[in-house]
């Protein structure tokens, strides 16, 4: 079944003519849009106009920053969901729950810095991207503002933040089709957007902007001439320029129609200033301060409640004089030696999944303490900066009772001068080097840093070779062999063909 909605009327040349301008819903979901333009070009409005049109259609959901669509569940039925008083772990069972009842939802994120809507952005596209295979429904997930959530540079949020926000927004463009997940992004400039989100979709409405760079690959984008590109600082408020296969086979001027919601801030307008003397307004406006005892105290807002993990880590069992005493008493070498192997044994079962090397550290971390309260060892559970150290031997596929070898302690001392997250790729080779196994391919080497690029892959092997630790050669059948430097460790050659199973 096709259903084609009214986004408004098309327009010759810029501002003129009237025919119906419509979007064809079921290639919609399987292509994608990019709506960009700057602030006061009308996003937002058409963002709304389509969510109205589509919503007896599709289910929806849409990242909201600014708290604007919170208007559709009054009039369309949309569930609201206040980030702000929701924890991550929530909002990722919340976006599965919201999956497999075919809700549409809000997800208002208004009053959270930008760090905070990362990371409850990310848990909330999380949740929607895990649900089953049984409940992969067709789905149409608005972002506005999409450049706060998949930014081109590192800002002022944390790395870990970025990464998180950063993967939600590539899982939903570049994956989530096959899932029925279909991305719809607007930005106010393409050039702050990340390229491999915005290379994925194939419908465009390109509005209002004014900076030569957005409008050069806005014209890219489109298939029009650099010249061209002038076209877009003569745009009006609601015209934009449509073009992919659900919208126009040609660039094509389109004004969005009317909607039947409001955003709660509308566009401000001018009002007269109030009257009165100046000497009045002088005396109130300079008015001496009231003592600190008569101002009112200001309130602190209250603190977000607390998730179970965080209860749990916080429960601090009733020990009896007996256990207390047990529990302080060192342990023997074999009940060393057995805690060592359970724990080499949860890291193996976690690095077992195979997305686990696209997960953050401190998602891996969760799961790793819950594990270990499941073996009953969460009292004496390695703290974070342990846990990345043995996460870093576990992907070097070096076990824990190993990583104390007196050679692997030198091999780790001289892979410190590296960043932490290459840390694990330098023992890995190292790995391979003294056992005489075959290199590590690029795809092996990538999926342990934690990327799907294969040239990262081959740049972190070159950072290494710049810094004086390793040296990469290729043998006469072009097959790559890792040295190390002093140590005189090499690898076997690389099979050729071996990064094909990262091409899935």
């Amino acid at each position: 079944m096709t259903v084609a909605i009214e986004l408004g009327h098309t327009t010759t040349g810029l501002n003129g003519g009237s025919a119906p301008a419509t979007l064809d819903l079921e290639e919609l979901l399987a292509t994608r849009l990019l709506v960009q333009g700057n602030s006061g070009s009308g996003k937002s409005h058409l963002l709304r106009r389509l969510l109205e049109q589509s919503a007896p259609w599709v289910q929806q959901c849409v990242i909201d920053p600014e708290g604007d669509f919170v208007t559709l569940g009054e009039r369309f039925g949309h569930l609201v969901i206040d980030a702000e008083a929701q924890t991550e772990q929530a909002l990722q069972l919340a976006g599965e729950r919201a999956r497999i009842h075919r809700v549409s939802t809000v997800l208002n994120l208004e009053g959270l810095d930008s760090e905070g809507q990362m990371r409850r952005a990310a848990a909330f596209l999380g949740g929607l991207f895990e649900t089953g295979r049984d409940h992969w429904y067709p789905m149409l997930v608005v972002v506005d503002e999409a450049q706060l959530f998949a930014p081109a540079v590192a800002g002022e949020v944390s790395d870990e933040a970025r990464k998180l926000s950063l993967g939600a927004m590539t899982n939903l463009m570049c994956r989530g089709r096959k899932r029925g997940l279909a991305g719809v992004i607007a930005t106010q400039r393409l050039a702050k957007l990340a390229k491999n989100v915005a290379a994925e979709a194939s419908n465009f409405l390109m509005g209002r902007t004014f900076l030569d760079i957005d409008m050069a690959r806005a014209a890219d984008l489109l298939g029009m001439e650099r010249r061209q590109a002038e076209a877009f600082r003569d745009l009006a408020r609601g015209h934009f320029i449509a073009l992919g296969p659900a919208l126009s086979r040609r660039p094509l001027g389109v004004t969005i129609g009317g909607t039947e919601t409001e955003a709660r801030n509308p566009t401000p307008r001018l009002l007269p200033l109030p009257g009165g003397p100046t000497e009045d307004m002088r005396a109130v406006i300079l008015a001496a301060p009231p003592p600190e005892a008569q101002r009112p105290p200001r309130r602190s807002p209250p603190p977000p409640p607390p998730d179970l993990l965080s209860q749990l880590m916080a429960a601090k069992p009733i020990l009896t004089e007996a256990r207390a005493e047990a529990a302080a008493a060192p342990m023997s070498p074999a009940i060393l030696a057995e805690r060592r192997a359970r724990l080499d044994a949860i890291l193996r079962a976690i690095l077992a999944d195979p997305e686990a090397g696209f997960r953050a550290i401190g998602v891996l971390y969760q799961d790793f303490l819950v594990r270990c309260r499941i073996e009953g060892i969460g009292a004496g559970a390695p703290d974070l900066p342990a846990f990345r150290r043995m996460l870093t031997h576990a992907r070097a596929g070096v076990g824990a009772e190993a990583a104390e070898d007196a050679g692997w302690q030198e091999v780790a001392a001289r892979g410190a001068v590296l960043p932490e997250d290459m840390q694990g790729i330098f023992l890995m080779l190292a790995r391979a080097a003294r056992d005489g196994l075959p290199c590590p391919s690029d795809g092996t080497l990538a999926r342990a840093y934690g990327t799907r690029s294969l040239g990262r892959a081959r740049r972190l092997l070159a950072y290494m070779e710049e810094q004086g630790l390793i040296v990469c050669q290729t043998d006469g059948a072009g097959r790559r062999i890792v040295t190390l430097v002093e140590l005189a460790w090499a690898t076997a050659p690389g099979h050729p063909g071996a990064d094909a199973v990262l091409a899935g």
